[in-house]
């Protein structure tokens, strides 16, 4: 009797750590709602200029994402495959309360067609060439999903079309799908739609992993001229996608800052848009506005949170001159870089990293240096004040 009764507690014992394994599996799983007040500034890290990792370049880091249960972070990198086949990678990276101690890269995987082969740079067929801009991993299927901005070259001599994608992948970079990309991010020769280079730069999942969000950097076409150094009136588009059918299902304004500084010389290139965004709750968005103009090196970076709660569905709506007539995202400044008082790079990539000994979050940024030695690969480390 006493050795059934053993039997029957044993059995009950494992069934109840099962039960557990699957529940924080679960667990895991859930986005929870994060309370952001403030963004207290712990640290940097640098990584050497064009460090070379398993016969690969580093740098370009346009998107950054972690992955807790396997203490993993995924970067991608915007190489469209002209140093190395378009790829990302994965790395450890130790925070600690006062900042990053260190940055491991574990490993570097091509992102692959659907037909299993790498990508081809614009030389050898310009028309498949991706432009990898960002990367999130999802816990409930246990596969990354990434952007490209495609292609809109259109010159006296050719013209190439490639339009923006977001595509599902495995871990080591095996093509599974494909999201359906609206009718107004399709590639036009005549300046409708999207602008080159000006596409999805940004990506989130939401709700549980039921929802994407990717952000356009800058204004399609018919949604007004580029943000400039004074106002005007242009707004970009944050488009909501459902994960299960892979189609979008809602389209919401969202109004950039100006241009931070006016260009040297005057007519000098200048940008002010969104490199990346991160949910932090129900129609909650961290937003990135990165602010770059010509006679200078540094970006001004500013920190957003964004909320769609009132925001109009604007999928058939062209944004130029119908002011009034839709209502955009709410938005609220949480950080500008320029009040650290360090040099900022171009920051492309934004994650929720593991928590702090007190329970606080922490947010980790990321420099794209643009493979270019005047720039860096560089981390920054913050606190999320709640």
């Amino acid at each position: 009797m006493y050795k059934s009764n053993l039997k029957t507690y044993f059995l009950l014992v494992a069934i109840a750590l099962l039960l557990s394994c699957n529940a924080s599996k679960k667990v895991s799983a859930v986005q929870r709602s994060t309370t952001i007040s403030a963004l207290h500034f712990l640290g940097e890290k640098k990584v050497p200029h064009n460090l070379s990792f398993n016969n690969t370049t580093v740098g370009g880091l346009s998107g950054i994402d972690y992955n807790v249960a396997a203490n993993t972070y995924y970067m991608i990198c915007d190489d469209r495959s002209a140093i190395n086949p378009a790829r990302f990678y994965t790395a450890e990276i130790l925070v600690t309360p006062t900042g990053i101690d260190s940055i491991l890269f574990t490993g570097v995987y091509s992102l692959l067609q659907p037909n299993g082969h790498v990508y081809p740079n614009s030389r050898q067929d310009p028309y498949h060439t991706p432009d990898p801009e960002a990367m999130r991993y999802n816990p409930t299927t246990k596969q990354l999903t990434w952007s490209s901005e495609g292609e809109r070259i259109v010159t006296k001599k050719d013209t190439v079309l490639e339009d923006p994608a977001v595509t599902m992948i495995t871990v080591d970079g095996k093509y599974v799908d494909s999201f359906v990309m609206p009718p107004n991010l399709t590639m036009h020769a005549t300046e409708k739609g999207p602008r080159q280079n000006g596409v999805l730069e940004g990506l989130t999942f939401a709700d549980n992993y039921k929802t994407v969000f990717v952000s356009v950097e800058e204004p399609l076409y018919e949604d007004g001229p580029r943000v400039d150094i004074t106002d005007k009136g242009t707004y970009v588009r944050l488009l909501k996608f459902d994960v299960a059918t892979k189609k979008n299902t809602a389209q919401y304004a969202y109004k950039p800052d100006n241009i931070a500084h006016a260009s040297v010389p005057e007519n000098g290139f200048k940008i002010n848009g969104i490199p990346d965004i991160l949910s932090t709750g129900k129609n909650q968005l961290l937003v990135i506005e990165r602010s770059y103009s010509t006679g200078r090196i540094a970006c001004t970076i500013k920190v957003f949170l964004a909320d769609l709660s009132t925001a109009t569905d604007i999928t058939t709506i062209p944004l130029a001159g119908a002011t009034g007539k839709f209502v955009p995202a709410e938005k609220k400044l949480i950080l500008n870089m320029d009040n650290l008082g360090i040099y900022i790079d171009n920051i492309e990539g934004v994650t929720f990293g593991p928590n702090l000994p007190n329970g606080h979050k922490t947010l980790l940024f990321v420099a794209d240096n643009n493979f270019n030695e005047k720039e860096i690969t560089q981390f920054l480390l913050f606190e999320v004040m709640p």
